[in-house]
C-alpha cells in the first residue's frame, strides 16, 4: 500500500516512529529502544516494515501492542485536573506571581531568583527522562508546603528541593543552611520532612536531596541522610541504578502524579 506515513514522536523518555494509513488510521508504531514493532491494524504487517526499514536498526519484532500495566491504565483514566504531571517547573512560584496585583509586587529579586533556581534545576531533571527516569514538579503539600521535584527511576525515590543560591558561598551546619550573608536557616530540617510526607503518600523509601544552584563554594559538614548537589551534578544521577526495576519506576509514577495521593499527607 502506497503513501503510508511515518510520524516520529518523542516523550516521556520515550522514541517512537507511528505509521499511519493514507486516511489517517493508525497501523502501527515502532519503538527505537526495544526494536519492537506493534502492529494496531491486522493485514498490513508487509507494508508497515517497508515503511519503517529506513528508520529502523538492527532486527524488528513484529507483534501486537503491548498489555496495559496497571500504571498505564492509571495514566489513561486520570481526569485531567487530577494529573500532575504538565506542571512545570516553579509552577506554584508562577502561580503566585499570577494572583499578585499590581504584578511588580511579585518581582522581587528573591522570588526571580527561587523561580530561576527551581527552573534550571527542574530542566536538567527532565532530561535524565531518556535514561529511565520520570519526573514530576510542585507537588501541593496539605498544609501550603511545596515538593519543588519529585525524581523517580532506577536509583529509586527522590525529593528535590532547589535553592537559589548563584554566585554565593554556602555553609551546611545540620541542620542550619546559609547562603552568602544570610542568617542560617534550618533547611534541612523541611527537605526531610518532605521526603517522609512522599514516603508515606507513596508508600516507598523516599531520599532527600538539596539541589545548589549556581553555589560559587559549599562548605559542609557531615549529613549523612540528605544528598548535597550542585545543579551541575544532576546529569550524574543517571548513572545510578540497582534499586527499581522499570515495572516498579512506572508504578510508582503513576500513584505520584495523581493529586489525590497528596491529599492524605
Amino acid at each position: 500500500m502506497a503513501g503510508l506515513r511515518v510520524t516520529p514522536v518523542h516523550r516521556h523518555g520515550q522514541a517512537r516512529l507511528y505509521v499511519s494509513l493514507p486516511d489517517g488510521r493508525a497501523a502501527a508504531w515502532y519503538d527505537r529502544d526495544t526494536g519492537r514493532v506493534a502492529l494496531l491494524l491486522a493485514g498490513h504487517e508487509d507494508e508497515v516494515l517497508a515503511a519503517l526499514r529506513p528508520y529502523a536498526v538492527g532486527e524488528l519484532h513484529v507483534g501486537p501492542p503491548p498489555v496495559p500495566t496497571p500504571a498505564d491504565l492509571v495514566r489513561l483514566f486520570l481526569h485531567p485536573d487530577d494529573d500532575l504531571a504538565p506542571n512545570r517547573p516553579g509552577e506554584t512560584l508562577l502561580h503566585e506571581s499570577a494572583g499578585q496585583w499590581p504584578a511588580h509586587r511579585f518581582t522581587t529579586a528573591p522570588h526571580r531568583r527561587a523561580l530561576a533556581a527551581q527552573q534550571l534545576a527542574g530542566d536538567a531533571l527532565d532530561r535524565l527522562e531518556g535514561a529511565g527516569w520520570r519526573v514530576l514538579h510542585a507537588l501541593a503539600l496539605p498544609g501550603g508546603a511545596t515538593i519543588d521535584h519529585l525524581l523517580v527511576g532506577p536509583a529509586g525515590v527522590f525529593t528535590l528541593r532547589s535553592v537559589a543560591t548563584r554566585g554565593r558561598r554556602v555553609r551546611i551546619a545540620d541542620p542550619l543552611v546559609a547562603v552568602g550573608r544570610a542568617a542560617p536557616a534550618p533547611l534541612l530540617r523541611g527537605i526531610r520532612h518532605e521526603a517522609e510526607r512522599a514516603g508515606l503518600a507513596l508508600a516507598a523509601a523516599v531520599r532527600p536531596v538539596l539541589v545548589l544552584v549556581g553555589a560559587e563554594r559549599v562548605e559542609r559538614g557531615p549529613v549523612p541522610d540528605v544528598t548535597v548537589l550542585k545543579d551541575g551534578d544532576i546529569p550524574g544521577l543517571a548513572r545510578l541504578g540497582g534499586v527499581l526495576k522499570p515495572a516498579d519506576v512506572a508504578s510508582l509514577y503513576a500513584l505520584a502524579r495523581d493529586r489525590r495521593t497528596w491529599l492524605r499527607v
